[in-house]
């Protein structure tokens, strides 16, 4: 198990991806339940982590491990995934690459969270997709964006289903219950967060298709859609679980994931001893 700097930041960053996702789970309960809320989403988790105790300490520590974690993603990109062969090298990397851009992302939105950044994710959203919709090439955008979220959310599901995500767990250092506890939440997990962001994608194309800005708001505004359905609630509830065994998998990752990374401290002290 590598002890790089960077390795033990992106562990650390997997606790905070996962603690981001536990409140996540939290406000998809308060939305199934009627309770308002600021934001039914990531960034939304993350302004409620900033109000509590220490709570800005912990945001600024997310940030750095999922910056850390972006890191990592970018290394495997160009140059990881070594064990893999031919097409499935290069699915990986591709892989890497774009959760190298999710990482990114949420690393960003943490360190806006930090500083008190204004207006909601959701409502820059739904300008921005309003402005698109504002013309026939904007619409086709927004189509194509909804599209990809759909894809994203049912590579995630596919992902979860087909138990992809134990090849990059270290396995052999893990007990069979352990082996076992981590199949169920992974597998829970992505199912659960790839079905939100497919039906996500889905109103960000019907919005596109049918000129509705409303549904192009995002996560919150997908949940809230979701509630007013029949059993729209008894829904949330079991996503909210599916979230939350994927916070628990974040905890599992934090552990047995595999991490290669650049040993940038023993390579700079292997060319001083050289």
């Amino acid at each position: 198990m590598s002890r790089s700097p960077l390795a033990v930041l992106t562990r650390i960053g997997f606790i905070g991806y996962g603690l981001v996702h536990l409140l996540f789970a939290w406000l998809i309960l308060q939305i199934a339940f009627g309770k308002p809320t600021e934001e039914g989403d990531q960034s939304g988790a993350l302004r409620t982590l900033a109000e509590q105790p220490l709570g800005k300490f912990l945001v600024i520590a997310t940030a750095v491990g999922l910056l850390a974690m972006a890191i990592w993603q970018a290394y495997e990109a160009v140059a990881g995934h070594r064990a893999d062969r031919g097409k499935e090298r290069t699915a990986e990397r591709l892989a890497s690459a774009g959760r190298t851009i999710a990482y990114l992302y949420f690393a960003w939105t943490a360190f806006k969270v930090y500083q008190a950044a204004g207006s909601s994710s959701a409502d820059k959203q739904q300008k921005l997709s309003s402005d698109l919709m504002s013309s026939t090439g904007g619409r086709w955008l927004v189509a194509l964006a909804g599209i990809a979220l759909a894809a994203l959310g049912a590579g995630l599901i596919w992902y979860g289903v087909v138990k992809r995500f134990e090849k990059h767990l270290l396995t052999g250092q893990m007990s069979h219950r352990a082996r076992m506890v981590a199949r169920r939440l992974g597998m829970v997990g992505y199912t659960a967060k790839g079905t939100a962001y497919g039906i996500a994608g889905i109103l960000f194309t019907v919005a596109a298709v049918t000129y509705d800005k409303e549904k192009a708001r995002g996560l919150d505004a997908t949940l809230e859609t979701l509630r007013e359905q029949a059993y729209g609630t008894v829904l949330l509830v079991v996503m909210a679980l599916g979230i939350a065994a994927f916070a628990t998998f974040c905890a599992v990752q934090a552990r047995y994931r595999q991490v290669d990374t650049p040993d940038v401290t023993s390579a700079v002290r292997d060319k001083v001893s050289a």
